[in-house]
């Protein structure tokens, strides 16, 4: 997918029908995408929950009340997000950090112990570690905006970065969750390519990345036992773990169309965490290989629109924070499907809009609130403050990457001008 190049917005008609569509309401399509994914994940939030609740809470609905509750919450949230200017987050980013850090710390210090973990607030009702992914992107946006004449100086850009990645990182590891502080390291590298980052640097991030994580892995008791149980899945299937193994076999139930909603019996007799982690299972069952590809359409068209309003963004920090949100959901979605089926090592990552779980929920429903915010704002000036000097646009595909006075990676090319 090319970055369009741009054009004098001054030669386009102010007023067609379209820019005033986008303007007052932001991108339909994403609209349309984030609501059908809600719709499908009460859906089958409510299939794969209902015997979990009677079990443990003498209420088969108690599971889906309490995610429909947090999605009343979570669109109200969005839609006051969309209504507000994203450059506001210049602002608010620190503070936000702030909390979010103090709610990390508040999670050890509380110590609610749930499935062998500290990881909630609250009687279970908040995960920061789950807030702390959109934080982490909202914060290095504008970090990485504010120091985007100093990207190619490893001591003021890439070393504070790990500084800032490790801090939250390592609180998030502390809980343990592995696979958030993965997350989170992940999100930093990819929003340091995009803000701009040299090559030798994202080189140099990622040799170091990967050498910590080997680390961790082998220090972790729980790290070592995954990875080794994904190895030896990838040589033969059936040694695969007994969660993949029980998720494969709801994969096979479901063949092309699935069993229909609510007839599985895999969540039933043997599926770990039906309603949270293996829920994509869940969905394959009952809705067959056709349901699995609606669902993964829709992240695609997700993904699709957030790039185009990354594209579009009025300046470089809407298009890093566009791009850095777009690519959380989508990861996490992606991480989800493929330890499901054996791809990838498991991770606790939920299934973004499906799986039960208010902190991920809201969180993703505030990004996509961002994102409707920076789309309402395409074809408009960006304030005099935010506007870069010189901005150019790389023709590369899914390049984002947009600097002030220096060449990037791709061959830079000065976008036309009607004017000239």
């Amino acid at each position: 997918m090319g970055i369009e190049t741009s054009v004098n917005r001054s030669a386009r008609p102010a007023t067609t029908p379209a820019s005033r569509i986008r303007t007052s309401t932001g991108d339909l399509i994403l609209i349309a995408a984030a609501i059908a994914l809600g719709i499908l994940g009460l859906l089958m939030l409510y299939s794969a929950s209902t015997d979990f609740s009677m079990r443990t809470y003498d209420s088969p609905g108690f599971v889906f009340n309490k995610q429909l509750l947090f999605m009343v919450i979570g669109v109200g949230v969005a839609f006051v997000l969309s209504r507000i200017d994203y450059h506001l987050w210049r602002r608010y980013a620190l503070p936000l950090m702030v909390v979010t850090i103090a709610l990390l710390i508040a999670v050890l210090l509380i110590k609610d112990v749930r499935n062998g973990a500290v990881r909630t607030l609250f009687g279970g009702s908040v995960q920061p570690s789950e807030m702390a992914k959109l934080a982490m992107v909202i914060y290095l946006s504008v970090w990485l905006y504010s120091k985007r004449d100093y990207m190619h100086d490893i001591q003021l850009g890439l070393i504070p970065l790990a500084v800032i990645l490790g801090g939250i990182g390592g609180l998030i590891y502390l809980q343990p969750d592995l696979s958030a502080a993965i997350t989170i390291f992940v999100l930093g590298g990819l929003l340091f390519f995009l803000a701009g980052g040299e090559l030798r640097q994202i080189i140099l991030f990622s040799v170091v990345a990967l050498a910590a994580g080997w680390l961790v892995v082998q220090f972790s008791a729980t790290g070592r036992v995954r990875l080794a149980s994904y190895l030896a899945g990838l040589k033969d299937p059936l040694k695969s773990s007994d969660h993949v193994l029980w998720s494969l076999e709801a994969i096979y139930k479901g063949r092309w169309f699935g069993v229909g909603i609510g007839q599985a019996t895999t969540k039933l007799v043997g599926l770990p965490f039906a309603a949270t982690d293996s829920i994509f299972a869940v969905v394959v069952e009952e809705l067959g290989l056709f349901g699995a590809l609606t669902l993964i359409g829709l992240y695609g068209i997700l993904l699709w629109r957030g790039l185009k309003i990354a594209a579009k963004a009025p300046d470089s920090f809407g298009s890093v924070m566009a791009a850095g949100l777009t690519f959380w959901i989508v990861i996490e979605a992606v991480i989800n499907m493929a330890v499901m089926v054996g791809l990838l090592p498991f991770a606790g990552n939920a299934l973004p809009f499906i799986s039960a779980g208010g902190s991920n929920l809201i969180s993703t429903l505030a990004a996509i609130g961002i994102l409707l915010s920076i789309s309402r704002q395409s074809g408009q000036k960006a304030p005099a403050e935010t506007v870069p000097e010189e901005r150019r646009s790389y023709s590369a595909s899914v390049d984002l990457r947009r600097r002030d006075r220096r060449r990037g990676l791709s061959r830079a090319r000065r976008a036309p001008s009607a004017n000239r």
